[in-house]
């Protein structure tokens, strides 16, 4: 793909309705061919992608497939003559390659019990909110999956009656939904977006385990568990599971777990301990690293091929995993056990 390429593609944006980047070689708008869905003026079906070094486009409601210069000759045809001049006075081959069309159909997420509620990316860059999302680094690909709540205790009281018995204190919270294969809704966290308490809330919608990502992962493949949903959205082949795990056994051990990096925190080098102890593969940050989580990370500055690399270099398991443990807690034995019979003590009471 040229720079030529990409420049007319902008230029032709304003005269494509909802014209949007949603990834690095991708593009959305409302179809011109067709109009899009009349019933819906919301709805974008209309894709302009990469094949190998080329543009293509695609409408994913009429079925049109053409090449990039011949959409941009339909939208205005000034603008293609001027975009055939620039490819020829560049030394670019300036006839249409033959538009190939077996890509990766893009993900139409159903909005479920979400239908009244704004994404992120339904919202102006100059929203608070989206703000503060993109203030964190999140892949922008992740925005239309990521809602807006203005009252968090009234909506979910309005899916699960008296959740919240008193209203008192409710305020905005990002909401995450966790998905099951087919994309359904089954629970969903909602994050606070300054420092209320508790900062994270998850409500369960279904009796299942709280494990989000489901609808994104290949379980032919290695998958890596994280603990929280935004971390997982920087690492391929990630899910985030907020119980135990437990709760995803249908991973049969085709996993690597990816906790936070809290070697002071006496009840996370507990579960840690507990995961080594069973046998699983877990990464122990390396001394170096002085951030908690993936995201916080990736705001100062590593990447995330970087992040995957560390990832697999201090994967451990077995006796090296133990042994690599005790070099990397920064508790001690009595703390840990003091936080397990304070554990116990809950439990009894």
């Amino acid at each position: 793909m040229s720079y030529i390429d990409s420049k007319y593609l902008n230029i032709i944006g304003p005269q494509l309705l909802k014209f949007k980047k949603k990834g690095d070689f991708l593009w959305n708008f409302r179809c011109p061919y067709c109009g899009d869905s009349q019933k819906s003026r919301s709805k974008a079906r209309g894709f302009v992608y990469r094949k190998k070094n080329d543009l293509f486009y695609k409408c994913h409601n009429c079925g049109i497939g053409t090449t990039l210069g011949n959409l941009i000759k339909y939208v205005d045809s000034k603008i293609h003559k001027d975009y055939i001049m620039e490819r020829y006075r560049s030394g670019v081959e300036t006839s249409d390659p033959k538009p190939e069309f077996n890509f990766d159909v893009p993900v139409f997420r159903k909005k479920g019990v979400f239908k009244n509620l704004k994404s992120i990316s339904d919202l102006s860059t100059d929203h608070p909110a989206r703000k503060i999302i993109e203030e964190r680094l999140i892949p922008s690909e992740s925005f239309s999956d990521l809602y807006l709540c203005e009252s968090f205790y009234k909506f979910t009281n309005t899916l699960v009656p008296n959740k919240f018995p008193s209203l008192d204190g409710d305020h905005p919270r990002l909401l995450i939904p966790f998905r099951d294969e087919e994309g359904n809704i089954f629970a969903y966290q909602g994050r606070a977006f300054g420092k209320e308490q508790p900062k994270y809330i998850t409500i369960k919608l279904e009796d299942r385990s709280r494990v989000f990502g489901l609808d994104r992962i290949d379980k032919s493949k290695h998958v890596y568990v994280v603990e929280g949903p935004l971390d997982s959205l920087f690492i391929d082949n990630c899910i985030a599971a907020v119980g135990t795990v437990r709760e995803i056994p249908e991973l049969e051990n085709n996993f690597t777990l990816v906790p936070d990096n809290e070697p002071r925190n006496a009840e996370v080098v507990k579960q840690i301990k507990r995961h080594i102890d069973s046998g699983y593969n877990i990464v122990l940050w390396p001394d170096s690293m002085n951030w908690k989580d993936i995201n916080d990370m990736i705001i100062h500055g590593y990447t995330k091929s970087q992040i995957q690399e560390i990832i697999t270099d201090n994967t451990f398991s077995g006796a090296a995993a133990q042994l690599r443990f005790v070099e990397w807690k920064k508790v001690d034995e009595g703390s840990m056990e003091r936080t397990i019979r304070q554990e116990r003590t809950s439990l009894e009471l």
